[in-house]
């Protein structure tokens, strides 16, 4: 199996993202800004999302994500491409490696610039909070080692399937504050999953 078939059986998830093109560079520059806070990952353009290849003009795409890094990133995003030939189409693959130089930014209108990390398939945006932990992040390329309070949430899960921010604060007598920036600080880096979809946030082990 072929570097782009892998890719494309493993779905999208925390660091793979497909895409069938890009036009907007406001809307892409969120997922590149994602990436980039979170552990870097690759865009593959030329691929719907239930993994069919369809192909793109590769010069094209590269106008339009080279636009979106540049002014539509702060501080600019790092790209590099790749053409994959399959099914007798071009699939641009985009990389974007985790950055030094967190937290990015995107432009989504005038003035208005916001911080996304990636969870799981999507860029999910960020809070001041998060993006103050992000600022004192180094790109971490394996996992940290850990203190005893993160080590306490991932020893909480072991007994139970979900933790929320309040059991989290009661079970370790954190703050919200500090409880929340070890609980983000632990998604960042791959220990735990963010489920951010139902009434109340909850985490579940990675």
């Amino acid at each position: 199996m072929d570097e782009l078939q892998r890719l494309i059986w493993q779905g999208e998830n925390d660091q793979v993202d497909f895409k069938q093109r890009v036009t907007q560079p406001e809307k892409i520059a969120r997922t590149l800004v994602s990436f980039a806070n979170t552990r870097g990952g690759v865009i593959l353009i030329g691929v719907k999302d239930n993994g069919f290849i369809c192909g793109v003009d590769p010069e094209e795409e590269k106008h339009t994500l080279h636009l979106a890094a540049t002014f539509y990133c702060d501080p600019p995003v790092t790209l590099t491409y790749q053409e994959l030939e399959a099914d007798h189409h071009t699939v641009l693959k985009v990389t974007i490696p985790e950055s030094p130089h967190k937290p990015h930014f995107a432009k989504v209108k005038e003035d208005d610039w916001r911080g996304y990390v990636r969870v799981k398939d999507t860029s999910v945006q960020t809070s001041k909070m998060v993006n103050k932990v992000l600022q004192h992040e180094q790109p971490q390329y394996e996992r940290i080692p850990l203190d005893r309070h993160e080590n306490a949430a991932l020893e909480l899960l072991q007994t139970q399937p979900r933790l929320t921010l309040k059991q989290y604060m009661k079970a370790a007598n954190l703050s919200e504050r500090r409880a929340y920036r070890i609980l983000v600080k632990l998604v960042l880096h791959g220990y735990l999953r963010l489920h951010d979809k139902e009434k109340e946030d909850y985490y579940t082990l990675s």
